[in-house]
């Protein structure tokens, strides 16, 4: 049976956390966990970052953005909150793992009282695009750094 949890980042699993590393083919459209720790460091009012479990085997890592002012010069009419980073190990692509910490996400952004979950992807062959189709994510129409913008309904 498996018992999919998130895991708050501590000093007993981030080296396990920083081990963890996609496919070969996926490296340049997800920035490494070290990178993501360290934007979570200095952007800690947004970031959410939290490890995948199943049982006790590490499987991936997730990081939420919340409440961040998006578009140009941080407008603050315009807040949102969405998933930042997602890595699941190499050897655990396809179980399931991604869609459940998708959700995770979807979960804590809906219980802060949000409508609306972001997520931009690298628009390229072999990406996530159909991945996170699949889940209900739309295109919006917006680029952010050349990368598509979507959104799904949390209502």
């Amino acid at each position: 049976m498996r018992r999919m949890r998130l895991e708050v980042i501590t000093p007993e699993n981030y080296e396990a956390a920083l081990a963890l590393s996609v496919r070969p083919d996926q490296a340049d459209l997800v920035a490494p966990v070290v990178k993501s720790l360290a934007e979570a460091y200095v952007f800690p009012q947004y970031a959410w970052p939290r490890l995948i479990y199943d049982g006790d085997r590490l499987v991936g890592f997730v990081m939420a953005f919340l409440d961040i002012p998006w578009g140009p010069d941080n407008d603050t009419t315009d807040i949102r909150s969405g998933l930042w980073r997602l890595n699941i190990a190499a050897d655990a692509q396809g179980r399931g793992y991604g869609t459940f910490a998708v959700r995770a996400v979807c979960d804590e952004i809906r219980g802060r009282g949000e409508t609306k979950a972001y997520v931009t992807w690298e628009p390229r062959d072999g990406g996530p695009e159909p991945f996170y189709l699949k889940l209900g994510f739309r295109p919006t129409g917006e680029k952010s750094d050349n990368q598509t913008v979507a959104v799904l309904d949390l209502d």
